[in-house]
């Protein structure tokens, strides 16, 4: 059976197709793709792989001819050499606050298993966590993670009845006398891709994206000028909300080239994918106690 890989993702480095002969799933891809047999097997060590649209990560499967073969042969990659139980803010017996490095996934992705948060973390307490909530990869800061799912339940719960609150800190670039809105208001096209598009015009089937600048006063950090640090209470929690609310009001966040931002933030030369916005402040109700936790609003 002759081997046809579809250009379907190929910009990505996602190669489709079907398996020409019987055999060990590392010897099908590393013959049909012309790759190095280190390269495949670290792939499948990454979660790189899927098998008839099942993730893969056995490098040995018995694979039959024809089944169906994705590999993402250039999957994204992320730092995670950090002190992750140092990160821990507070573990009780249900949940975990984290604080998440900027650069690194809240979760496992569709062709990354091990360069994340949440699995960094199990790999260093060997425990079992579940992700209750997510932060962008470019942002760092509070995050909960469940230890059972009852609690991620509960979470969730609370989530979609607006009773967490999240609040953030914020750098963008502006003048002295520049003013930002202290309520924003807009509505986002629903889309998987980034950046974001809203809008301040209503359209019934966008979703309303809203927060508050309960604070905003002007910020000195070297290196930098004109900048100014908000505090945002987060009403909504849309992906990339805050990046492109203040992106279109005229102020995007310092480092984030996506939302047009043309200022690199160089808070750790480590991490190419880091922006100015850290979660700083959660807060939620479990078993009749407010719970509460916060970080510096500062940025060093």
């Amino acid at each position: 059976m002759q081997t046809i890989v579809s250009s379907q993702g190929f910009e990505y480095g996602v190669k489709h197709f079907y398996s020409p002969e019987d055999g060990f799933a590392v010897d099908i891809i590393k013959n049909a793709l012309n790759i190095d047999e280190q390269i495949t097997l670290a792939l499948f060590n990454l979660g790189s792989v899927y098998i008839n649209n099942q993730r893969c990560t056995d490098s040995l499967k018995s694979i039959s001819v024809g089944s169906i073969l994705r590999v993402h042969t250039k999957p994204r990659r992320y730092y995670v050499k950090h002190d992750w139980t140092s990160r821990i803010i507070l573990e009780s017996d249900d949940f975990i606050i984290l604080n998440k490095p900027a650069g690194l996934p809240s979760h496992p992705s569709v062709d990354n298993i091990l360069e994340n948060s949440l699995t960094q973390l199990e790999l260093a307490l060997k425990i079992k966590l579940h992700i209750s909530h997510r932060l962008d990869t470019t942002t760092e800061g509070l995050i909960v993670y469940g230890k059972n799912i009852q609690f991620v339940k509960d979470f969730n719960i609370k989530l979609q009845k607006k009773l967490t609150e999240k609040k953030y800190v914020a750098l963008v670039q502006a003048l002295p006398h520049q003013i930002l809105p202290k309520k924003l208001i807009h509505y986002m096209e629903p889309s998987v891709r980034a950046p974001k598009k809203v809008s301040l015009i209503f359209n019934e089937s966008w979703d309303e994206c809203e927060l508050h600048i309960e604070k905003q006063t002007d910020y000195y950090l070297e290196n930098y000028s004109d900048l100014k640090i908000l505090k945002i209470n987060l009403l909504t929690g849309r992906t990339h909300q805050i990046r492109a609310q203040l992106s279109e009001i005229g102020f995007p966040l310092i480092g984030d080239a996506t939302y047009g931002s043309d200022q690199v933030w160089l808070k750790d030369s480590k991490i190419n994918l880091q922006i100015a916005l850290k979660a700083c402040e959660i807060s939620f109700n479990y078993k009749s106690r407010r719970h509460t936790f916060n970080l510096s609003e500062n940025f060093e």
